[in-house]
């Protein structure tokens, strides 16, 4: 059985939970990832198939996970072992906490760069990117700040900390946001990027697009990660799950959308290429910023908004083996969140020295990625999402009874069971989904990524 609620934490209010999971997807998946996958692929095209993806298996997805949380009060690996006892499933909720760790400690290392490059942007200090993240006098002590950040919220609990730090970090990301994209837009031949940006041209849509724009919404909206099921765990009854899950899904296709309104238009203004893939926003967007009045203040906000956008998303990855450990072997929060994150640090460290650090870990090679941080991106941040994925949607379509699923969904959401036409309900669309399209879909993913196509 579960445990009440109260006795793990929960959310304040309905506006918290949003926030929180809404802070959870947004992160540098939206604002750095989403904008360099868009210019490797077609710009305007991609967008549409992005938006179509979110949309069709996103949020069916998304729904799941937060009913599953809410259904069993448990952290992932616990929610497989309420709904389906003693059976093989409870591996995926193992997948879950283990993909959230190890996603976390290379994720770190990215997010320390954004500390750095608030730093040197606002100071005008010249900084060559390949040699910045190649020192580890910079890297190394940048991912340890960055972790500890993540600790001390976390170690606030549900609602003192994570709730309340989300309130506060969300809106400044979505000022910050806007206030990049009025530089942006108000330069001379900005308009150029925003048409790429926005006007999609159908004759770059292939099978290379679609399963780009698939794998950057599972990578965006945090779906396969476990850290909905657990943020759902924490949503009272009273709770709408399918408006709260449309209004994640809206906040996070919002970020993601106007980090590319962000860039593009001032990429184009300089005559550099939207194609610069990884390195765009660490190697382009500086050249930017210089190109500005102002520019130091303007770039220093932007490397700020992309931290705090690291951060809400970090603070959810460090959750979900925190409250495993609180769960299940009654765990002090602060301790948990402490171990946990020390030992994301100590695995941190070889994805930071494999940018340049360590011969050996900047050319090791596996799976046609080269370096140990591409690796454990391939892995953990790719592939490993892609199967947690497949294997919650087959769980809930097949594994168990899918009405467990729908009757929570339906709670607080008389819509969710309403006739649309004929006797069809948002459910019975949902069902389906679940059932066959998104196993489809995503199989056709993992199929991609095996380098079956």
């Amino acid at each position: 059985m579960a445990l009440p609620t109260q006795q793990r934490g929960q959310w304040g209010s309905s506006l918290g939970f949003i926030l929180a999971a809404s802070g959870s997807a947004v992160g540098l998946g939206n604002i750095w990832r989403f904008p360099y996958i868009t210019g490797e692929n077609g710009g305007g095209a991609f967008v549409l198939i992005y938006l179509l993806c979110v949309v069709l298996i996103g949020i069916p997805l998304l729904f799941n996970e937060i009913a599953m949380g809410r259904l069993t009060g448990k952290n992932p690996i616990g929610a497989f072992q309420n709904l389906k006892p003693k059976s093989a499933w409870v591996i995926t909720g193992l997948l879950c906490i283990l993909a959230c760790f190890f996603v976390m400690s290379y994720y770190s290392v990215i997010a320390g760069w954004t500390i750095g490059y608030i730093y040197t942007t606002l100071f005008n200090i010249e900084t060559d990117f390949h040699t910045f993240i190649a020192t580890p006098e910079y890297v190394i002590p940048l991912l340890a700040i960055f972790i500890v950040l993540t600790i001390l919220i976390v170690v606030g609990g549900v609602e003192k900390g994570i709730e309340r730090w989300s309130k506060v970090l969300m809106p400044v990301l979505l000022f910050l946001i806007l206030v990049v994209i009025v530089r942006s837009v108000t330069l001379d031949g900005a308009m150029e990027g925003i048409k790429y940006y926005l006007i999609p041209d159908f004759g770059k849509i292939n099978g290379k697009v679609v399963l780009a724009a698939l794998g950057q919404a599972f990578f965006s909206m945090s779906v396969g990660w476990g850290l909905m099921i657990t943020y759902g765990s924490y949503l009272p009854k009273t709770q709408n799950i399918v408006s709260a899950g449309v209004w994640i899904a809206f906040a996070d296709t919002s970020v993601a959308l106007l980090g590319g309104l962000m860039i593009f238009p001032a990429v184009f203004a300089l005559g550099l290429s939207p194609a610069q893939g990884p390195t765009l926003t660490f190697e382009v967007l500086p050249k930017v910023f210089e190109a500005m009045p102002f520019g130091n203040i303007v770039g220093a906000l932007f490397f700020l908004l992309l931290m705090i956008a690291a951060l809400t998303s970090s603070i959810s990855m460090l959750e979900v083996p925190v409250s495993y450990f609180v769960d299940e072997h009654k765990t002090k929060r602060k301790y948990a969140a402490w171990i946990v994150g020390g030992l994301a640090f100590v695995f941190g460290l070889p994805s930071a020295l494999s940018q340049g650090c360590s011969e050996t870990l900047t050319k090791m090679s596996f799976l046609g990625k080269t370096s140990f941080l591409d690796i454990m991106d391939h892995i953990w941040g790719t592939s490993v999402i892609t199967i947690i994925c497949l294997l919650l949607s087959l769980f809930a379509g097949w594994a168990i009874d899918t009405k467990k699923i729908v009757f929570e969904l339906n709670i607080g959401a008389p819509v969710f069971g309403k006739p649309l036409f004929g006797k069809i309900t948002l459910s019975h669309i949902w069902v389906f989904f679940i059932k066959v399209i998104c196993p489809l879909v995503i199989g056709l993913v993992l199929l991609n990524l095996f380098g079956i196509f």
